[in-house]
């Protein structure tokens, strides 16, 4: 762990050892991982076994709210039990307090997966830091994400967003103090500590930035989604029987 501060990689999509050998060339102490549609379970295994001395992994998930057309990803972390994609963002931001979970807003105003001003004012006593930076809020995206942490004052967090290994390290959110357990990780970002975001600045920086932006093409590929997610046969689906019938009001699909 950094002696100086404790830097945090708060959202990875991609976990290996390749991955966590990264981090820790990158001086990166910790990675909030939370991959698309992976149940709660299966991603506190892969963060426990990724763990080490040097390296905490904590889980997390960011949830898919809305359709997937019209969509609004939270990202939370301190979960203590499973939460599906595609529910409302009542339904998602009530559980979340029902378990007193940590709520971090990713990648604000981003094209049509993020939360805005509108739901960032209305559920702003729950929400522990807005994301300030990633490298794919490229130009007026990464402006508005810097006035909007301003305008409500609310505690930064800046992350890789990873969903290439090679870009896991390149944002972090640096913490003072001792942080020895992913606990201690979650409760920092829900704390009022003191916290900076930092990124790498180099032509490698821009290399990943551009490939980070380019991997959205893939990512949001509606017909993708439609063979999978909408038939029920993905496992964060809000119809899995791992939810039972506990979200079934606040389904967004059947």
């Amino acid at each position: 762990m950094g002696s100086d501060e404790f830097r945090v990689d708060a959202h990875v999509k991609v976990l290996s050892d390749a991955v966590v050998e990264r981090a820790k060339r990158r001086g990166v102490d910790a990675l909030v991982y939370a991959p698309h549609f992976e149940q709660l379970p299966d991603v506190r295994e892969a963060a426990a076994r990724y763990s080490d001395d040097e390296l905490l992994v904590v889980p997390g998930r960011e949830v898919f709210t809305g359709t997937w057309r019209n969509r609004r990803h939270v990202l939370a972390i301190g979960l203590s039990e499973p939460v599906p994609d595609f529910i409302t963002l009542e339904g998602a931001m009530a559980e979340f307090d029902r378990q007193d979970a940590t709520v971090l807003v990713p990648h604000p105003t981003f094209l049509n997966v993020s939360l805005g001003y509108e739901e960032i004012q209305r559920y702003r006593d729950q929400i522990a830091a807005v994301e300030a930076y990633n490298p794919k809020l490229l130009g007026g995206w990464a402006d508005r994400a810097k006035r909007l942490v301003a305008d409500f004052d609310v505690a930064p967090f800046g992350s890789s967003y990873a969903h290439v290994p090679g870009s896991v390290g390149e944002v972090w959110t640096a913490f003072d103090g001792e942080i020895q357990t992913p606990a201690d990780v979650v409760d920092a970002f829900e704390s009022d500590d003191a916290r900076r975001v930092g990124r790498r600045s180099s032509l490698s920086h821009r290399f990943w930035k551009a490939v980070e932006f380019s991997h959205l093409g893939f990512e949001n590929t509606w017909a993708k989604v439609d063979r999978t997610f909408l038939q029920g046969t993905e496992p964060t689906h809000p119809r899995h029987l791992l939810y039972g019938s506990r979200f079934d009001d606040v389904a967004v699909y059947e």
